[in-house]
């Protein structure tokens, strides 16, 4: 479980937020909407432990290893690794022939568990975006995370691919009881994959029923 109480970050005199107070609870499925530079960035960094807040709490198992898929993002024709290299490049380098076999059982169980088995061999940069961005999930999944954040990763991805990629999120989310964290614009996939919204608004954050999220709150700065 994740549990904020009243988390303030200010970067110099610039506030970002204030006395954010809410819960994610374990195996949700949740959406963190708002418009750009609300903060929605700077909550998942601090969750990840990238920042600190200025005041505050957030309460977070350290025990809880967290994944991390970005936003899509376009890689050369010719770049040089195909799939399963790509998705390698999270493990650590070991010269042990045992943690050699090792890795090689968990690379063939993350291919597996995202659909990717066939793909392998696929150079990276002749995938579609869908693959990609399924390649930089089957890298989130690695370290065994309880809670994966997706940070506008269905960006830039057609209707259809989204919806893939979405479909793949939630049978981990429901088969494995892995926490999802959503940062996104999109009104629809928050409609249809998200348990509930955290909106944020006026430099603080509202808890929204998923039945109540409408579309003029993505709408406020893009």
């Amino acid at each position: 479980m994740i549990e904020a109480k009243n988390l303030t970050k200010r970067f110099g005199k610039q506030l970002v937020f204030e006395n954010l107070n809410f819960t994610i609870n374990d195996g949700e499925f949740i959406s963190l909407i708002g418009p750009n530079g609300s903060g929605k960035t700077t909550l998942v960094k601090i969750i990840m432990g990238l920042e600190k807040e200025t005041s505050g709490e957030l309460l977070i198992d350290k025990k809880q290893t967290i994944g991390y898929v970005p936003q899509f993002r376009n890689i050369d024709l010719d770049y040089p690794l195909d799939m399963e290299q790509f998705i390698r490049l999270n493990l650590k380098f070991t010269m042990s022939p045992a943690k050699r076999r090792e890795n090689n059982l968990l690379i063939t169980d993350i291919l597996k568990r995202t659909h990717l088995t066939e793909l392998k061999n696929r150079p990276l940069g002749l995938a579609s975006g869908g693959e990609k961005q399924k390649a930089y999930l089957a890298q989130a999944l690695l370290n065994n995370p309880k809670i994966l954040i997706l940070d506008e990763s269905t960006a830039s991805l057609d209707v259809e691919v989204k919806m893939q990629l979405m479909d793949l999120v939630q049978e981990l989310n429901q088969k494995e009881h892995l926490t999802v964290i959503f940062i996104t614009h999109d009104y629809e996939l928050t409609k249809k994959y998200t348990h509930r919204a955290l909106f944020f608004r006026d430099k603080t954050i509202e808890d929204v029923e998923v039945k109540n999220v409408s579309e003029d709150m993505f709408e406020m700065g893009g």
